[in-house]
């Protein structure tokens, strides 16, 4: 059988990264940062705590995301309102079966981002997974709260 050579050996002869072929040390970690400067860093997290305490940092919140939907994603109106009405119905459901329908909404909300390539609302999607584990009444209502300001910003 014949001696097979791993990708993590490198071959003689072989393009070397900076670090292999005896560049400074600190040169690499400069492009590493060059490059993260210019990658899409994403949404800010939405802190559920703060969310169902303070209306102000809801509010905020609201406008940042309606911000963020206009400078990145476009036609999402329909969509919103679609995906709001599911919201309230949701919150409307028994409470044995809330969360249910909110893990539910949850995978709506996942597909309509990836359908749509909405990527602003990827941080709705984490903060939707927060208030599903933690099952409180009061994250359901506020999720929905933030919701509606969305869909009404957004007009």
């Amino acid at each position: 059988m014949p001696d097979v050579q791993t990708e993590s050996k490198p071959r003689e002869g072989r393009n070397r990264g900076p670090r292999e072929s005896g560049a400074k040390e600190g040169s690499g970690r400069q492009d590493d940062r060059r490059q993260d400067r210019s990658r899409f860093e994403g949404p800010p997290e939405i802190d559920l705590d703060k969310l169902i305490s303070d209306s102000l940092y809801l509010d905020n919140q609201a406008h940042g995301i309606v911000s963020r939907m206009r400078d990145m994603d476009s036609g999402t109106k329909s969509q919103l309102r679609r995906l709001y009405n599911a919201v309230r119905r949701a919150c409307q459901a028994p409470e044995s079966e809330r969360q249910h329908q909110f893990v539910m909404l949850r995978a709506r909300l996942a597909y309509t981002i990836a359908r749509h390539s909405l990527r602003s609302l990827d941080s709705l999607e984490k903060l939707l997974l927060q208030v599903t584990r933690k099952n409180d009444p009061r994250g359901y209502e506020r999720f929905r709260d933030l919701f509606e300001a969305i869909v009404a910003y957004n007009e």
